[in-house]
C-alpha cells in the first residue's frame, strides 16, 4: 500500500460503483486517503461497501453521500475529506449519469437533471477545492494538488441521443483548460479524461443497446485508472491536458482548430462568402474517435 500517492487525501465522487469504484481502489491501494462519494438517501450505501474494501486492503477511507448537484452539498463533500483527513491534495470530478433521449423527444427535466449531476456537479466541486487550495497558497504553503474531471466521447465528438450529456461533458473539456490556467499559479493542475469503460452506465449503449452480461475485457473500468492514479500524482506535471483512454490506449486531444480558412480583399457579401465557401465539407466530421463506434439510442 505504498507508492508517490501515501499521505495523499483524494475525493472521488460518484465512487460507489463503475469507474469511480476502481479509481477509489487503485488510490487506495497506491497510499492514499480517499473520501468515497456517492450519493445515498438514508442508510448504508455502495459507498460504505468500497470503503469495507479499501479497510479490508489496509488502506484509508470514508464514505460520504453528499450530493455533488447543489452548492450546499458539494461543498460538505470537501469538508468531508477536511474534517476526516485534516487536508486535500486531490478531486477526481467522476460522478454521472445518462438520460438519453433524441433531441425533439427530450425533456425539461432530462436535460436539467444531466446538466446539473455533470457540468454544476463538476464546478461546484472545483469551486469549493480551488477555494481550499488558494488559501492555502496565500498562507505561504506550496502546494501541489491535482484535479481530474471526466468529460466524454459524446462531448469531444458529439452524438446522436446525447444532447444533454454532450453538452454537458464539452463544457466539462472547456471547464478543465480555463481552470488549469488559473489556478496553475497556486500549485494545482487540472485536466481531464475521457473514458470508454463497460459499466453499469454504460453497457446499453456500448454493446450497440443490448445489456451485455460479459462484459469484455479490455473495456474493463480497471483500466483506466492507471490514468487517473498519475494525473493525481505530485510527480505528474500535465496540466490543461485531455485525455482519451479506454483498454491499453491512451491519446492526448487538442482543442478545436481551423480546418480551412478563407480571407476576403474586402468587405464580405452574402455572394463573396458563398463563392469562398464552395468547397469546403458542409458536414460535420466528427474525426477520429478511439474505442467505439459513435453510440445510437432509440427515440
Amino acid at each position: 500500500m505504498s507508492s508517490s500517492l501515501e499521505g495523499r487525501v483524494i475525493v472521488v465522487t460518484g465512487s460507489g460503483r463503475g469507474l469511480g469504484r476502481e479509481h477509489a481502489l487503485l488510490l487506495a491501494r497506491a497510499g492514499a486517503s480517499v473520501v468515497v462519494n456517492d450519493l445515498t438517501e438514508g442508510g448504508r450505501g455502495p459507498a460504505h461497501d468500497v470503503v469495507d474494501e479499501i479497510q479490508a486492503l489496509g488502506g484509508h477511507a470514508v464514505a460520504d453521500s453528499h450530493s455533488v448537484t447543489t452548492w450546499d452539498s458539494a461543498n460538505k463533500i470537501v469538508e468531508t475529506a477536511l474534517a476526516s483527513f485534516g487536508r486535500l491534495d486531490g478531486v477526481v470530478c467522476n460522478a454521472g449519469f445518462l438520460r438519453d433521449r433524441m433531441l425533439v423527444n427530450m425533456s425539461e427535466a432530462e436535460w436539467d437533471d444531466v446538466i446539473k449531476v455533470h457540468q454544476y456537479g463538476t464546478f461546484y466541486i472545483l469551486r469549493r477545492a480551488a477555494e481550499h487550495w488558494r488559501g492555502r497558497y496565500k498562507a505561504g504553503e506550496k502546494v501541489n494538488a491535482s484535479v481530474v474531471t471526466t468529460t466524454a466521447i459524446s462531448g469531444l465528438h458529439g452524438n446522436v441521443g446525447q444532447v444533454n450529456y454532450g453538452a454537458a461533458k464539452a463544457a466539462i473539456a472547456l471547464m478543465t483548460i480555463s481552470a488549469s490556467r488559473e489556478l496553475e499559479r497556486y500549485g494545482v493542475r487540472v485536466n481531464a479524461i475521457s473514458p470508454v469503460a463497460m459499466t453499469r452506465l454504460t453497457a446499453g449503449s456500448i454493446g450497440g443497446g443490448e445489456e451485455v452480461e460479459e462484459p469484455d475485457d479490455s473495456l474493463a473500468p480497471a483500466h483506466v485508472s492507471p490514468l487517473v492514479a498519475w494525473l493525481l500524482s505530485p510527480e505528474c506535471t500535465s496540466n490543461a491536458q485531455v485525455y482519451g483512454v479506454f483498454g491499453r490506449q491512451i491519446h492526448r486531444y487538442t482543442g478545436w482548430t481551423p480546418a480551412e480558412s478563407a480571407v476576403a480583399d474586402a468587405d464580405w457579401t452574402i455572394d463573396s462568402v458563398a463563392q469562398a465557401l464552395r468547397g469546403w465539407p458542409d458536414h460535420h466530421d466528427p474525426g477520429f474517435i478511439p474505442g467505439i463506434p459513435q453510440q445510437t439510442v432509440g427515440s
